[in-house]
């Protein structure tokens, strides 16, 4: 009896790139016939993902991996692999004998399709129906015994798997995970071109301009001691675009940013990058709804529902403590100002006194958390600047716990405002406004997803729009941009020569997905005058702004139309779009938190005469550094 090959060792993936095969259910590309051809012809007639009961008595050349190899006793059987699936492969002994294998040697067999049998068929593959009788067995390639097996559920630490991605990625979940990705990005690409888009390269190599987090320098060999900026968006290119007359653009485009990593952030990026002319929020909101229902109907078979929600920033913050609200939950924060004013409970009171605010969280059904989980709770919004967590098991007479009894009297009142009742649990934060929303609107998500809140898969986009324009920035003293210093103000006229910037409006929007930030837009600033004043307003002094954006600002003035636009993440959307939080498994070779590539060893040590060449000499700290890394690699 033939055995069957492992349960999920790729078949599957046959499904998902069913449409990069020809009609006929050959390869497309592939025009040779190796009935026709040489015996020493090894090129493929067939995927191993591909044959089935139709095939039998067909004669056919496979190329793949060895995925696994057994004896019966004479008769071998290996699982023959590639990217679209599996095949079971018969050796008899006289050909075995004559050729040695191993795990994932690559290698072309020839032979002739043969039915396993009612008996032995394995109706977990796509090929389980039939297997291949090898005539001829060629090795095109040998293997060293590799650093762990290619399995769908492998449990491997993460610095072997990309020390050795490209062993890594020929496990199926990947392989199906970066086809994925390809097919979203294409069909988003053909829907931006049916909307009339043009897709418009910019440059990576360009000058440093402050977006909001350190550049990736590159130094220049012919121009000493000046230095090229890698991007972190196409940002003042494509509004250069729209001066130029080019009034929808797109890109698919990769970005750079010098910053910390997380699970969703890497060091390089790609964006989908798109700008408009003479529109408002609407219409770019209008064009994304379309481009990302047909994308993901195209790509995924899901329907979404247009247009999206809108919320301004001030609710979000103010109902969910975040820019970017999960909203497939309830369980809002509730401000419990007026009651905490008049509270018994001294810490409440004062903090409302010095213009501070106090909110409540309810949780459904936690009264049955003891007292240790509270206190889990109490660490986790510690972690983002509450200094403590108050809570209350809620009853008209009192209830239990630490604020019990400041409630008697009024638990009825407190409860009805909560939106609690009994057998829940409320919890409370008392600090600057900030502070409060931060801390209880990450409490709420993580308790959201704990007590499994969340409820099956949706897709709940939401526009988060009206954001200030500036924010304080903590270090100088002064202002930094909400999202950009292009972004144009609600009042063109900025509110005035005594505006407070603290006040002033943006026409700046993101779009959230699950409680994701998927990527930022705004409206542009096209008139120089305002742009210049904006600059002032964030300290950059008019030699700075010569300096840095002379050439923005000469453009500016020269005819711009009124134009926005926005960009998505597409490491992020994908991922999501997978059912996955961390971008690393949609991403052939992912950095990792340290921004480094273990594959290859980057970044790297240069040459002394390298760096004379682009006039750079490392200072004593960075060579002991690298020195240093040497010695400990």
């Amino acid at each position: 009896m033939s055995p069957r090959p492992a349960e999920g060792s790729g078949g599957e993936l046959a499904e998902e790139v069913g449409d990069s095969l020809a009609p006929e259910g050959t390869l497309r590309g592939v025009t040779h016939a190796p009935e026709e051809a040489s015996g020493a012809d090894w090129r493929r007639t067939h995927t191993c993902g591909e044959l089935c009961s139709e095939h039998v008595g067909t004669r056919v050349t496979l190329n793949g991996w060895v995925d696994s190899r057994r004896d019966h006793g004479g008769i071998y059987f290996l699982d023959l692999r590639d990217r679209y699936g599996v095949t079971q492969v018969v050796l008899r002994e006289e050909v075995a004998d004559t050729i040695k294998i191993g795990p994932e040697y690559v290698l072309s067999v020839r032979g002739e399709v043969a039915s396993r049998g009612e008996a032995n068929r394995n109706p977990g593959l796509p090929t389980g129906e039939i297997e291949l009788l090898a005539e001829h067995v060629e090795v095109l390639s040998a293997s060293e015994v590799p650093p762990f097996e290619v399995l769908d559920d492998l449990d491997t630490a993460i610095e072997t798997r990309l020390r050795h991605r490209y062993v890594d990625l020929r496990r199926a979940p990947l392989q199906r995970n970066i086809a994925h990705r390809s097919r979203f990005i294409n069909a988003m690409r053909r829907a931006f071109e049916d909307e009339g888009f043009l897709e418009i390269e910019t440059p990576i190599l360009t000058r440093a301009t402050p977006e909001g987090a350190r550049d990736y320098l590159v130094p220049s060999r012919v121009h000493a001691g000046n230095f090229y900026a890698l991007p972190q968006s196409p940002q003042i290119f494509k509004q250069i675009l729209m001066v130029a007359g080019f009034d929808r653009y797109f890109q698919v485009a990769r970005c750079f940013r010098d910053e910390d990593l997380r699970a969703d952030r890497q060091p390089e990026f790609t964006q989908l990058d798109m700008e408009m002319s003479f529109v408002e929020e609407e219409d770019v909101w209008a064009v994304w709804e379309r481009v990302l229902a047909r994308t993901f109907s195209e790509s995924m078979g899901v329907e979404l529902s247009v247009p999206f929600a809108r919320m301004r920033y001030a609710e979000a913050m103010e109902r969910f403590g975040t820019d970017k609200p999960d909203t497939r939950f309830g369980m809002e924060l509730v401000c419990a100002g007026e009651w905490a004013a008049t509270s018994s409970f001294r810490v409440f009171r004062d903090t409302v006194e010095s213009g501070g605010r106090v909110m409540g969280l309810t949780v459904p059904g936690g009264a049955e958390l003891s007292r240790k989980e509270i206190e889990a709770l109490e660490a986790h919004a510690k972690e983002y600047g509450a200094r403590g967590l108050a809570w209350w098991k809620p009853a008209a007479d009192g209830g239990a716990g630490p604020l019990a009894r400041f409630t008697e009297g009024d638990g009825a009142p407190l409860m009805e405002l909560l939106g609690a009742e009994e057998g829940d649990l409320c919890v409370f934060v008392a600090d600057r406004a900030a502070v409060v929303q931060r801390s209880l609107g990450e409490l709420r998500v993580h308790l959201g997803r704990a007590r499994g809140l969340v409820g099956e898969a949706s897709w709940d986009f939401l526009w988060v729009t009206h954001f200030p324009l500036f924010e304080p920035d903590e270090e100088s003293g002064g202002w930094t941009s909400s999202h950009h210093p292009f972004t144009a103000p609600q009042d063109w006229d900025l509110g005035g020569e005594e505006a407070d910037p603290a006040g002033l409006a943006s026409r700046s929007y993101d779009l959230v997905l699950n409680g994701w930030e998927l990527g930022s837009g705004s409206v542009r600033i096209h008139r120089s005058d305002v742009q210049q004043r904006v600059f002032e307003l964030l300290g950059i002094s008019a030699a700075d702004q010569e300096l840095k954006f002379g050439f923005l600002l000469e453009a500016l003035a020269h005819g711009a139309p009124p134009h926005a636009g926005f960009a998505v993440g597409l490491d992020r959307i994908v991922a999501l779009s997978l059912g996955l939080e961390n971008l690393r498994d949609t991403l052939p070779f992912p950095k990792t938190t340290s921004a480094a590539d273990l594959m290859c060893a980057a970044p790297s040590r240069v040459t002394d005469a390298q760096l004379k060449e682009v006039h750079i000499e490392l200072g004593a700290q960075a060579r002991s550094a690298c020195d240093a890394t040497d010695g400990n690699a």
